[in-house]
């Protein structure tokens, strides 16, 4: 049955809803909404709620589990996420000119750096039942018309997970420091272990907060989804810095063999 009659409605930075068909609504700066709806709390309940500090826009992102905090806060460490919403619009559609309205909301907005848009879903595969995979479906269509990208995501993978928590710890921009930094992206442009690399900069306890910083920028490299970060860990530069670190190479070598 076809879908039809997208209308979306969303929270203004004041709180007030507005509405529109989706076609009119689509080029809202939805990074900068409220949630259209609040988290519910009550005795019994299951799933945790709370309020996560993204770096990536320097603001609080809400999360409704602990599925979504870890795909929250693996969109905090991508380098070409420029801002996350949570809740941030309500969609709604009829099937087939039926008189009743359908409404879903979307768990995130995600606007990366070239201006696109990804809309996210997080539901563990086996919590999909058949009204919410139709949900879904309808979802991507709309986003599908405004050339919006959209994804249903599970649970992350644990030793990800596990990765990014503790990286997580060192995501604040004041952790970064230098010459700290650029001795690290230095040493760093041959992979080695993590432990080694960061007392070839000097004193780990200074060194390694930057070191960790580095990696959850994506600056740094190392397998986050294939083991948990240990002293042993190899680490590397992220091919995307790598071109300029080699051009100032001479200088930043000095550096760290002074």
């Amino acid at each position: 049955m076809d879908v039809e009659d997208f209308w979306l409605e969303y929270a203004d930075a004041r709180g007030e809803v507005r509405g529109g068909p989706l076609e009119v609504m689509w080029s809202v700066r939805f990074e900068a909404a409220r949630q259209i709806r609040a988290f519910p709390s009550y005795r019994g309940q299951r799933n945790f709620s709370g309020w996560y500090w993204a770096a990536t826009c320097a603001e609080l992102v809400g999360y409704e589990s602990w599925v979504e905090l870890g795909h929250l806060m693996r969109l905090d460490a991508e380098p070409d996420v420029v801002a996350v919403a949570s809740q941030p619009f309500r969609l709604s559609w009829r099937y087939g000119g039926r008189g009743r309205r359908i409404k879903h909301t979307p768990d995130y907005f995600v606007r990366r750096r070239d201006g696109t848009v990804v809309v996210l879903d997080v539901r563990p595969d086996d919590r999909i039942a058949p009204e919410d995979a139709a949900k879904f479906a309808a979802t991507s269509g709309a986003c599908a018309r405004v050339g919006w990208a959209y994804e249903r995501v599970g649970v992350l993978d644990p030793v990800l997970t596990a990765n990014l928590r503790w990286l997580s710890g060192y995501r604040n921009p004041r952790v970064r420091r230098e010459p700290a930094s650029a001795r690290l992206q230095a040493v760093f442009s041959e992979p080695q272990g993590l432990l080694v690399g960061a007392r070839a900069v000097g004193d780990p306890v200074a060194a390694l907060p930057v070191l960790y910083h580095l990696i959850w920028r994506g600056e740094l490299a190392a397998d986050l989804a294939g083991e948990r970060l240990s002293a042993a860990s190899l680490v590397r530069l992220a091919p995307a810095v790598t071109k300029g670190v080699a051009s100032d190479a001479g200088t930043s070598s000095a550096a760290v063999a002074g």
